[in-house]
């Protein structure tokens, strides 16, 4: 039921023409005109807004680290095996560096005696007398050496004098022999000329049998004279025997001498292998009882110790704790897809927002951004992480630029980050654009290298 104001009386009005009566109190007039300015100036504003600029950036999130390996945290480790007798520190503590951790006592076997580098001195003294005497072994085997060849060139002159005298003799006894010969020849022809002449009557019996008498005495010295050459002639090979003789003999003392000479050697070399042994197990028997105490490697703050106890055994190279170091160069390690790799390069800006720190962070305006803090891209990795994406060590911008603050000091590492590698400027319509297309930004407009930074 409607009441109409114009008449007092009430009339009933069907359900089907409430939507006449209706289309009067909700719009008014001229309101679908002043709709079609509000869409018509809507519509101007988001063309123009279509023109404004627009800063390409590359989002990506990571954590808070160190720039440089020996800044980051660090397990301390032990480089003995041992028993715990002592901590020094307590998680949280600050430490300096050479500042003690831990004290260990021996629990190897082979080292348990107080006195061993005692014993060790001794044994090298041992040994130092044995290369002593090897020495001397050695400086008397080559003065026999000396001695022998002095020998032998006495020796050697003596039996050559021999042989030369021998060979003196040979050629004397061989011209003997040819002058007796020749004698002999002779008699044998006088005696054949006065048998000769005994059948003419010339010569008598007694003659005859006087020439064959002298003929018999001369054939007995050429006999003799031949016997006489023979024996030079052994004399001779007698000679060269002793003189092959006496170089056997000295090459055989020679080579026994050398002989011993070479064990002396070997002697000597085996006895100072011996000794610089016994030197290096002194030197880390020294060092060894020097790493019973576990030290800080720098100064830094105990973040958890990994033993606990008094008398806990622990093995060679065992973590102990982990340290963190005391003032390390912060950085901001940030993983971005591999499609945006190619278009950062170093030095690129970087806006930064941390965990804990309220920030407002617009992606097209960084300079409108609040709470953000300015970085640079200092490391790209070559090569992808497990998760596909790619690693970037952001430094803090140095100097902080102009309406920036620097990095906060109460920032921890492993603090959760989150950046915008900034690029160039681009219309935001091609933004909205290649946003819903999934492209990259565009390598047209790729930061240059040669930009002032």
């Amino acid at each position: 039921m409607l009441t109409n104001e114009e008449q007092p009386v009430k009339t009933a009005v069907s359900w089907k023409d409430l939507s006449h009566h209706s289309v009067h109190a909700l719009l008014k007039d001229k309101g679908s005109l002043l709709l079609g300015r509000i869409l018509i100036l809507s519509g101007l504003v988001f063309a123009f807004a279509l023109f404004l600029p627009w800063r390409q950036t590359i989002p990506g999130k990571g954590s808070v680290t160190a720039l440089r390996p020996q800044d980051r945290p660090q397990t301390i480790q032990n480089q003995i095996g041992g028993r715990i007798e002592r901590w020094a520190v307590t998680e949280g503590q600050e430490v300096k560096k050479g500042d003690t951790i831990l004290v260990l006592s021996e629990t190897s076997q082979s080292y348990f005696d107080p006195n061993l580098p005692l014993r060790l001195e001794e044994q090298l003294l041992a040994k130092r007398s044995g290369e002593s005497a090897a020495q001397q072994k050695m400086n008397a085997t080559e003065e026999q050496i000396k001695a022998l060849n002095y020998g032998l060139t006495y020796q050697l002159e003596s039996a050559q004098n021999k042989v030369i005298q021998a060979q003196n003799l040979v050629k004397s006894d061989s011209a003997e022999v040819i002058a007796i010969m020749s004698f002999f020849e002779t008699s044998e022809k006088r005696l054949k000329r006065y048998e000769e002449g005994y059948q003419d009557g010339l010569f008598s019996l007694t003659d005859i049998e006087t020439r064959r008498l002298n003929l018999q005495n001369d054939r007995a010295k050429v006999v003799s004279a031949e016997n006489k050459l023979l024996n030079s002639r052994q004399a001779l090979s007698n000679a060269h025997i002793e003189l092959n003789n006496i170089r056997a003999k000295y090459n055989e003392s020679l080579a026994k001498a050398q002989s011993d000479l070479s064990s002396a050697f070997s002697s000597r070399a085996s006895v100072q292998g011996d000794i610089a042994k016994l030197r290096n197990e002194i030197s880390n028997i020294d060092i060894r009882r020097g790493l019973y105490i576990v030290r800080a490697p720098q100064d830094g703050y105990i973040v958890k110790t990994f033993k606990a106890g008094i008398g806990e055994n622990m093995k060679e190279g065992e973590s102990v704790a982990t340290l963190q170091p005391k003032t390390p160069l912060l950085a901001i390690e940030l993983y971005v897809n591999a499609m945006d790799v190619p278009l950062i390069l170093p030095e690129s800006d970087v806006r930064i927002q941390f965990d804990g720190w309220p920030s407002i962070q617009f992606s097209g305006w960084p300079s409108v951004a609040v709470g953000t803090f300015a970085g640079k891209v200092s490391v790209i990795d070559k090569v992808s992480s497990t998760n596909g994406q790619f690693r970037i060590l952001i430094r803090p911008t140095d100097p902080v630029p102009k309406g920036d603050e620097p990095w906060p000091a109460q920032l921890n590492l492993g603090s959760g980050a989150y950046g915008r590698i900034i690029l160039n400027k681009v219309p935001l319509w091609y933004e909205i654009w290649r946003q819903l297309n999934g492209f990259p930004p565009s390598l047209e407009r790729e930061p240059k290298e040669d930009r002032k930074k």
